[in-house]
């Protein structure tokens, strides 16, 4: 078993934080919304530690409205607009993937089985690795998150979490990144 796919690399990781917006909030179980709220929170402040690109887009917000204020300016370049499910199905967030010349992508965001779901399936054939990050995902449902991280799983995306990926990233203790980072993650909700 080839066992480099499970380690993320900081300086080939991408952050992408799909359709938290406005307009879809209230419709998510609350309780499970600000586990995500906070994770992606950590991610997006650590990847800024870190030197990470972030990307985030937004599913046709002239209906679902913009990312919601939290997550607003967390992204390297301005929120990329799309009407297709999967970002991989819109020319621009390609590009802007692209042009940030990394090749591994931590994904985020909602809803895990729709929207997530085929961003994960589009970036696994475009070949990249595909990190899904399962307490910064939801959905409506239980059952639609859990088929959605399944799938995405059984397709060749490694499920992980905040911590882990964080962990990984940093490699060891010590170093000015590892306290700033190990600060954001004692604000976590659990």
């Amino acid at each position: 078993m080839d066992l480099n796919k499970f380690w993320l690399k900081r300086d080939e990781t991408v952050l992408v934080i799909i359709d938290v917006q406005q307009r879809l909030v209230p419709a998510m179980p609350q309780k499970v919304y600000r586990r995500l709220l906070t994770s992606i929170q950590v991610l997006a402040q650590a990847a800024k530690e870190l030197g990470i690109p972030v990307l985030v887009t937004e599913q046709y917000p002239r209906g679902l409205g913009h990312t919601v204020e939290e997550l607003a300016t967390t992204g390297t370049v301005p929120a990329l607009e799309k009407v297709s499910f999967g970002c991989c199905g819109d020319q621009g967030f390609l590009d802007a993937l692209a042009a940030t010349g990394r090749r591994q992508v931590l994904v985020t965001g909602m809803e895990a089985h729709v929207c997530v779901y085929q961003t994960v399936l589009g970036l696994l054939e475009e070949e990249y690795g595909v990190h899904l990050v399962k307490d910064a995902i939801c959905s409506r449902s239980k059952q639609d998150y859990l088929s959605g991280v399944e799938n995405a799983g059984r397709a060749g995306a490694i499920i992980t979490t905040t911590e882990t990926a964080l962990f990984q990233m940093l490699r060891q203790a010590g170093t000015p990144e590892f306290k700033a980072v190990s600060a954001l993650i004692k604000t976590r909700e659990f």
